[in-house]
Order: structure tokens, then C-alpha cells, then sequence
């Protein structure tokens, strides 16, 4: 049985073929792969910003909570200071009534800044990127996975 010419041209041929469609397979998803991973680099930098500007959107709220509270605990205590003034054996004057209510103003203020910080505090800690890493997750079972058309 000998093999003609034209039988091994082709069967090298053929065996140059299928080596170039597995390099070509290889390469694609090679590239496939590499553009996933800047996939999931570009969503984790996204969810990670917005975590982190909703910390600090709720830094500054309790920053300016935080202000409330102590120009209002001044007040309260300058209005402490005028009713004791008033309690002492003096002339009446009740000017502390005044003071009393930018202090109450003032609280009220400070503990509504305060609870909308609390709120964003506990919406963006920590920062992870939660959806980045259930994405990985997923692609990482798809490729371990028998049946990769089944996972998704």
C-alpha cells in the first residue's frame, strides 16, 4: 500500500488546515477572554465610584448634621443661660423663648442630616464590587462547566 504524492500533499495540507483553525480557534478566545476581563475591570471601577461618591455625599451630610447639632447646642445653652438670668431676682424680660426655638430648629435639623447620612453610610459601605464579582463567578462556572450552554 503505498501512498501516492497527491495523497500525502493533501493529507499535509489537511493537517495544515485544522492546525490553522485551532491556532484561530485559540486566538478568539483568547481575545474573547481578554475582553471579559476588561469587561469586569471597567464594571468593578464603576460600581466601586458609586459607592464611594455615596460615602462621601453621606460624610457630608453628617459633616453638616454634626454643625446643626453643636451651633444648636449652643443656642440651647445661651437660651439656658437667659433663663437662669430670668429665674434670678431681676426685672422680666423672657428673651429666651427665642433661643429655645432656633435651638429646637436647629436639633431638628441635625437629626434629619444625621439619619440621611446613616442611611448613605450603610448604602455604600463597603465599597465592593459586588456585581463585578457575581459576573466572574459566573463566567468562571461557565468555563469549568461540562455543558457551558447550560450555565448561563
Amino acid at each position: 500500500m503505498a501512498i501516492s504524492t497527491e495523497e500525502m500533499r493533501a493529507r499535509e495540507e489537511g493537517v495544515q488546515a485544522s492546525t490553522q483553525n485551532i491556532a484561530q480557534a485559540i486566538q478568539e478566545v483568547s481575545d474573547r477572554a481578554q475582553l471579559l476581563v476588561r469587561e469586569e475591570i471597567e464594571l468593578a471601577k464603576a460600581e466601586v465610584t458609586a459607592k464611594i461618591s455615596t460615602l462621601v455625599r453621606g460624610a457630608v451630610i453628617g459633616i453638616v448634621a454634626g454643625v446643626f447639632a453643636l451651633v444648636g447646642l449652643l443656642f440651647l445653652l445661651h437660651g439656658f443661660a437667659w433663663l437662669s438670668y430670668y429665674l434670678l431676682p431681676v426685672p422680666d424680660q423672657t428673651v429666651f423663648w427665642g433661643f429655645f426655638l432656633v435651638a429646637g430648629v436647629l436639633f431638628i435639623l441635625g437629626g434629619l442630616g444625621g439619619f440621611l447620612a446613616s442611611r448613605a453610610f450603610k448604602r455604600g459601605s463597603p465599597p465592593t464590587p459586588d456585581l463585578a464579582i457575581a459576573e466572574a463567578k459566573r463566567i468562571q462556572e461557565t468555563v469549568k462547566s461540562e455543558h457551558p450552554e447550560q450555565t448561563i
